[in-house]
């Protein structure tokens, strides 16, 4: 065993903060911890698919003394490491679909009214920046949706975003064109496979019919939609490259997959075996294996915004001819190269990538359409832009019309919370005039 970074975590079944520590232990990479009343725990967190220290770069470890408080004084702290780039909101517990996995295990309850809500949303923007995420339960279940949507346009939020199960968008004419005449920027789409086995495994439906049509809908609303798959082994693992496959399909009204691995949120009556987690390498790993037709291990590069374990991002155009061509090269300045946009605030920056690569901008593209020629995509190192037999100027349109990205969040729950990687998180749930971490603010203890 060689211990290879120390840190803190929590003890998964009383919540208490505990010292731990990342070890090398076979071919995996485990966060190991004790609590003193409830005893010893290790889970899986690497499965060095990749070399762990060249995804994490120079991120220094958590020092002693450092986040001492962390979690339970989140709101966020003078320690934390990054300001907001997107922020959730709930804004119903209620539900029209039970899923096996969900962050929101609570369906119960009334919803809080227009004018809290309003006043929620006024407290916590800053106009002209603000991403906000509607989210609950399922947003769409509320008829005031629209005029949520509008407040939030109206005090200055630069992108409104809708995180749903698609039923209602694919199930009641025009209501897409409502959401989007209402201001909304983009959907973030629940979307777990293409065929209905996995969605009645997950979901409790069949619902490949359901998304297809959601699609459609927001397609012809001008609407564009991000998917979100959950990855659960034994489930959908096997449908990474057909997801990709599908997206790449429907471009430009599908502007990406932003991939999730499962983490046990919400009342979990156990803590899950190492076998039941799908770690951020063996995403990497899967991605070249399914989808290596589109997708290049240089593609890919660590989040720069949030913790490298954290996540990742690709960023591609959709040519003509349906290959993908990379803008984004690991280990390099080149990302963006085209269409960029240069801040030294990583959230600040994040948050204008996900904007204008998630929303539809397909006005300079009215006179071209996929009959013109494609390019290849580029060696390593070489400009994202040559090799081409395409205008520079019918190039940056199609960046724009055809952007497309592969992203991955990988969230953390009690067996597996590092506060190395909360202190930089950056996309923030509102609660009480706090913006609180993601994990953080979603963290049960498992046995409840």
């Amino acid at each position: 065993m060689e211990i290879l970074r120390k840190t803190r975590s929590v003890c998964p079944i009383c919540l208490k903060p505990v010292p731990a520590k990342k070890v090398l232990r076979g071919r995996g990479v485990y966060l190991e911890k004790e609590c003193p009343e409830h005893g010893a725990f290790s889970t899986v967190v690497w499965r060095n698919r990749e070399d762990l220290n060249s995804w994490i770069g120079d991120i220094p470890p958590l020092a002693e003394g450092e986040n001492l408080n962390c979690p339970n004084a989140c709101g966020l702290c003078a320690e934390h490491r990054r300001d907001t780039c997107c922020v959730l909101l709930e804004i119903t517990d209620r539900c029209n679909l039970n899923c096996r996995y969900c962050f929101a295990d609570n369906h119960q309850g009334s919803d809080p009214s227009l004018d809290t809500v309003k006043s929620w949303i006024r407290d916590l923007v800053v106009p002209g920046k603000t991403l906000l995420q509607l989210s609950g339960g399922e947003p769409t279940v509320r008829e005031d949706l629209p005029e949520i949507i509008t407040y939030a346009k109206e005090v200055g939020c630069r992108y409104v975003q809708l995180n749903s199960n698609g039923l209602r968008l694919a199930e009641e004419d025009g209501y897409a064109k409502k959401l989007a005449d209402a201001g909304l920027s983009f959907v973030f789409l629940q979307f777990d496979g293409t065929g209905d086995k996995v969605w009645q495994q997950l979901r409790g439906r069949p619902l490949a019919e359901v998304k297809e049509t959601c699609i459609r809908n927001c397609d012809t609303a001008h609407l564009g939609v991000t998917l979100v798959p959950t990855l659960v082994p034994g489930v959908n693992i096997h449908e990474i490259g057909d997801i990709i496959r599908f997206a790449i399909k429907n471009s430009p009204a599908v502007r990406g997959v932003h991939f999730q691995p499962v983490s046990f949120l919400g009342h979990m009556p156990h803590l899950p075996a190492d076998e039941d987690r799908f770690t951020l390498d063996e995403l990497l790993y899967e991605l070249r294996m399914q989808a290596g037709k589109w997708i290049h291990q240089e593609d890919i590069a660590p989040s720069a915004c949030d913790h490298p374990l954290c996540g990742f991002h690709g960023d591609f155009v959709v040519m003509p001819d349906r290959t993908l061509m990379p803008l984004t090269r690991r280990g390099s300045s080149q990302g963006e190269c085209c269409c960029g946009v240069n801040t030294v605030n990583p959230a600040e920056k994040n948050r204008e990538f996900v904007g204008r690569r998630w929303e539809r901008r397909d006005e300079a593209t009215a006179s071209q359409g996929d009959s013109c020629c494609s390019i290849s995509a580029p060696k390593s190192g070489s400009s994202c832009c040559s090799g081409s037999s395409m205008s520079m100027e019918d190039f940056l349109d199609r960046a724009k019309s055809h952007g497309f990205t592969i992203t991955a969040m990988a969230f953390q729950d009690a067996g597996n919370l590092d506060i190395e990687r909360l202190r930089q998180c950056s996309l923030h749930v509102y609660k009480d005039g706090r913006m609180v971490p993601f994990c953080s603010y979603y963290l049960t203890p498992f046995g409840e």
